[in-house]
């Protein structure tokens, strides 16, 4: 790998890793205030992994607005039905990590409360599901595509996601 290959690669890792670390602000956000609210039992208390899902949904929508204008923003996308569905799927198997983990937690270790299911849910299952994520993106949802013929390489992006 060259150097500026090197870092390019770096900055790419050091974005997906500022734009995951947001999505798990909204992430770790959206499900205490769902399960846990300001009392410590919010509507969603006994339904925990309902909670993490919309939760996980919240972030994902940040995730792929952050990855493909400011992470992957320098890969020619010509806009695909295909590029949809592989973000989709890919984030099912990463939703279910989390929740895997955060239903582990709760009704097979029956760990319950704010701390097991943001360490189970929020900590152990987003950071498996984050680089779960960055493997796949970068290879199938925003893979680098060669520009058609006669579009300046250099310029910038422009096409939809």
């Amino acid at each position: 790998m060259t150097r500026s290959a090197a870092q390019k690669h770096t900055r790419q890792a050091g974005a997906f890793l500022a734009i995951g670390g947001l999505a798990f602000l909204v992430d770790a956000a959206v499900f205490n205030l769902l399960a846990f609210w300001v009392t410590g039992h919010g509507p969603f208390y006994d339904q925990p992994v309902v909670a993490k899902t919309i939760a996980i949904v919240v972030a994902s929508l940040v995730t792929y607005v952050g990855n493909r204008y400011w992470t992957f923003n320098d890969r020619h996308l010509p806009h695909r039905w295909s590029r949809y569905a592989l973000f989709v799927v890919f984030n099912l198997v990463a939703i279910g990590l989390q929740l895997g983990c955060l239903a582990f937690s709760r009704y097979v270790l029956h760990l319950e409360g704010p701390i097991p299911d943001n360490i189970a849910g929020t900590l152990i299952g987003q950071t498996l599901a984050t680089l779960f994520r960055y493997l796949t993106y970068d290879r199938f949802v925003f893979p680098h595509e060669e520009p058609a013929a006669g579009q300046d390489e250099g310029a910038p992006v422009t096409s939809a996601p």
